[in-house]
């Protein structure tokens, strides 16, 4: 019978090194990562029976990501978080609803071993939950994510200092989101959509007295409330396809911006000329 393979996750090297070297003594295979995009990719292409991770890497909860994706690609894998905060309510409540254990710091090599052959002993079966594509996810959630990127932009001093109904703040945002699951579900190897939508968008803020720096910076909220959707719906994506929908999700908002200041400045100059 072969070792069981561990996913070691630490961005302490010395601890990582440290722990896999007597766990290896132990009579486990160790695999480490120092950081989460790597471990991401470990996981997404590698078997695991075990993923140990620290829960800040250096983010609060990134354990927590790494723990959801574990469940997602081995959902039979055991899943353990170390966390030297482990009187922390919250998110000792927020672990547990994914981690199969939370391992209060410090730990010793030993116990840490025969924890770890003690859960693998008594497996736990899981029922999968069902999987849905980083599209499928923004396509459904529309409207929460834009209701979270009115709140920022409500409490964002410079953007907000342009007074606006929410509809008229909204814009083009539906059609804009609607653009940007259309690239997602496009070939990776298609680029960045041409929008007429987002030079529409650019177009309005400029009726509506935005400055450049104000357009610039709702397109930012909106990255931010487009990724805090798929961490309200972590459970349910697809860890395969994750990294790269979010390379592409960055890159179709820039482009976007970008159409949408060049219309915002033409229509400005041709205002001007007039």
């Amino acid at each position: 019978m072969s070792n069981p393979r561990v996913l070691m996750v630490d961005d302490n090297e010395d601890i990582l090194a440290a722990f896999s070297e007597g766990l290896t003594n132990k009579g486990f295979d160790v695999i480490t990562a120092p950081s989460v995009p790597r471990a991401l990719r470990l996981i997404a292409d590698e078997t695991f029976d075990v993923l140990l991770t620290d829960l800040h890497m250096p983010n609060p909860g990134d354990g927590f990501t790494l723990v959801t994706a574990m469940r997602h690609t081995h959902p039979q894998a055991l899943t353990m978080v170390v966390s030297g905060y482990p009187a922390l309510p919250e998110a000792i409540t927020a672990i547990l609803l994914e981690a199969d254990q939370v391992i209060p710091k410090p730990v010793s090599i030993a116990s840490l071993a025969e924890l770890i052959k003690t859960r693998l002993s008594k497996p736990i079966v899981r029922v999968t939950e069902k999987i849905e594509t980083v599209a499928t996810v923004l396509e459904r959630e529309v409207a929460a994510t834009i209701q979270h990127w009115l709140v920022l932009v409500e409490k964002d001093e410079e953007v907000a200092c342009v007074k606006l109904t929410s509809a008229q703040r909204m814009g083009h945002l539906p059609n804009l989101i609607a653009d940007l699951v259309e690239r997602l579900r496009l070939p990776r190897t298609e680029r960045a959509l041409n929008s007429v939508v987002a030079q529409k968008h650019g177009q309005l803020r400029l009726a509506q007295r935005y400055t450049v720096p104000m357009v610039v910076e709702e397109s930012r909220l909106l990255q931010v409330s487009v990724f805090n959707t798929l961490h309200s719906n972590l459970r349910s994506l697809d860890f395969s396809t994750v990294l790269l929908d979010v390379m592409s999700i960055a890159d179709e908002i820039d482009s976007q911006l970008k159409q949408a200041l060049h219309a915002f400045t033409s229509a400005k100059s041709a205002n001007t000329v007039g």
